[in-house]
């Protein structure tokens, strides 16, 4: 037995994967990378804003500990 014969011929229909009955989802990547992204900086914006609430203490014990 031969490897040639044990590998899957690359230009069979299967390549592009399993087909679909559905609505196509090709921009579904899309739209959850933006939806990702949109998380994060919700995230970013709650993080500066409980910081920028206590900045004053943080900025003040970074300061100390560093002994700047």
């Amino acid at each position: 037995m031969s490897l040639d014969s044990a590998s899957p011929d690359p230009t069979a229909s299967d390549v592009a994967g399993p087909a679909t009955t559905g609505p196509d989802e090709r921009g579904l990547a899309t739209a959850e990378l933006l939806g990702n992204a949109a998380l994060g900086i919700a995230a970013l914006v709650a993080i500066w804003a409980v910081l920028q609430s206590i900045g004053l203490d943080v900025m003040d014990w970074i300061r100390v500990q560093l002994q700047v």
